[in-house]
């Protein structure tokens, strides 16, 4: 078995671990649309709005992050009383094994960050905020509410965005108390001066972080030692750096760096990565991991985190999945964005390969799906699935489903031999991949008629077929749920 499949032992602990996390929670909104026209008034584009979704970031996405692995988790943070604190409240409140500690303070805005995307494109983020430092009021009320929260924690996060909770002074009055009370403290950093953060157990700057707190660029793992081990000293703890596509290095005082080679199927949107790593290698160590194999369950997390869309939630499923594939060659490689999906497909067809397309939600595979993609793989070369998020297995299904996690999906289909590559597609159709992929051959089950086949006029329009493929009879996801309930 792989070191990742090793790792796969420490899951089962995750449920008995509680955690109290103090820092800024934010807002981030996304506002999805089109853009088909540059505006009269100015050489802009003019995005037609087709969608909004808004979650918890910050030290919420952390939460998030920890309450997804399995694990209790106490949140202890500012918000004001507007319309986007209201909101971050109600998001928390519904969230499971969370504990919410939030403070309101009149006057001050909750941190908000809008992002404006058309596809996979961010074309604008606004940003909404208040960064003055507590007063003296509010840092007492925090400190009475994290002294009351800690006595049954295992571990403290402190998740800082510069947004004016963890001043110098606060920082080391909850890493006094934490370390007086025998608890371990991991901090991801926003500012550059690292002394702030001296006593924590493990600080996880990303390297552009690490490099301005040495003032030099850290352009090179020899570069990323030598710095990491002079924070290493200032803080009298381990650093684990996050370095976007290369990976993590963990460098402790008196040991040898490790570098830990990215494991992200593709890269399709990095907000929040740093809060699922944090998350991850908190709750990991809190469960009794050694610090080596905590980073390494925190950098398969982050893999995972970059290959969704939006501010990034990892659930044990998801994480489960990894580990538990971690052996079979080539199944996480098959799990692609479309960027890179459309890369691969003109390649393929320049050498006169033909694309084939298939979709759905795959949410317990039985041997009619592995039929129709039997079927759709014979007349292609390269097979691609289009498989549908959580978020819109939920809108097409209803509540209580998908009953597997889309990551848990993907990971499955990717590992059958008919399937070539997985895309994740956030919308109700998959028309969006459609257009972009072009297939030769687009496949869909007997069931449908080829008028019904969504994406058939731009597929036949260019000299593509539909393919009705025969179902095998008796099979299907919604009974047999419906079997297993009754």
């Amino acid at each position: 078995m792989s070191e990742l499949g090793q790792l796969a032992a420490y899951l089962p602990r995750f449920k008995d671990v509680r955690i109290v996390c103090v820092g800024d929670v934010m807002l981030d909104r996304y506002i999805y649309g089109d853009v088909e026209r540059i505006s009269p008034e100015a050489p802009i584009p003019v995005i037609r709005v087709q969608r909004e979704t808004a979650m918890l970031g910050g030290a919420g996405n952390v939460v998030r992050n920890v309450a997804a692995l399995g694990a209790q988790i106490s949140l202890i943070a500012v918000i004001g009383d507007d319309e986007a604190g209201h909101m971050a409240t109600r998001q928390i409140g519904e969230l499971e094994r969370v504990y919410s500690g939030l403070l309101v303070v009149p006057g001050r805005r909750t941190t908000t960050k809008t992002r404006y995307l058309v596809g996979t494109q961010q074309l604008l983020r606004a940003d909404r905020e208040n960064t003055g430092v507590l007063d003296h009021n509010a840092k007492a009320q925090i400190l009475d509410i994290f002294e009351a929260e800690l006595k049954d924690a295992g571990l403290v996060i402190l998740s800082d965005y510069a947004k004016g909770v963890l001043d110098p002074e606060m920082l080391q009055k909850l890493i006094s108390i934490s370390r007086k009370a025998g608890k371990t403290v991991i901090a991801d950093p926003k500012s550059p001066d690292f002394t702030r953060y001296a006593g924590v157990r493990v600080l996880t700057p990303n390297a552009r972080e690490l490099a301005l707190a040495n003032g030099q660029p850290c352009v090179d793992d020899a570069a990323i030692e030598a710095a990491a081990r002079r924070a290493c000293d200032q803080i009298g703890g381990a650093i684990l750096v996050t370095r976007a596509q290369n990976g993590m290095s963990l460098i402790e005082a008196g040991q040898p760096v490790r570098h830990i080679a990215a494991r992200a199927p593709e890269v399709f949107d990095e907000s929040g990565a740093g809060d699922t790593c944090l998350a991850t290698l908190g709750v990991a160590l809190a469960a009794g991991a050694p610090l080596p194999d905590a980073a390494l369950l925190a950098n398969a997390s982050a893999g995972l985190a970059v290959s969704k869309a939006g501010t990034a939630v990892v659930y044990l499923d998801d994480l489960a999945g990894v580990l538990h594939t971690a052996d079979l060659q080539g199944a996480e490689a098959k799990i692609r964005n479309l960027t890179s999906a459309m890369e691969i497909a003109a390649k393929l067809r320049s050498r006169g390969k033909k694309i084939g397309f298939t979709n759905g939600c795959f949410d317990l595979v039985h041997p009619g799906h592995v039929s129709l993609l039997r079927q759709a793989r014979e007349a292609s070369d390269h097979l691609i699935v289009g498989l549908n998020t959580d978020a819109s297995v939920r809108r097409l299904k209803g509540e209580g489903r998908p009953i597997q996690s889309e990551m848990a999906r993907a990971i499955v289909l990717a590992s059958l031999a008919s399937v070539d590559m997985v895309i994740l597609f956030d919308e109700e159709t998959p028309i969006r991949l459609i257009e972009a992929l072009r297939p030769d051959v687009l496949v869909k089950g007997a069931d449908y008629t080829v008028e019904k086949v969504v994406g058939h006029e731009i597929v036949q329009s260019y000299g593509g077929r539909i393919l009705l493929a025969n179902l095998e009879e008796g099979f299907s996801t919604t009974n047999t749920i419906a079997r297993m309930a009754r």
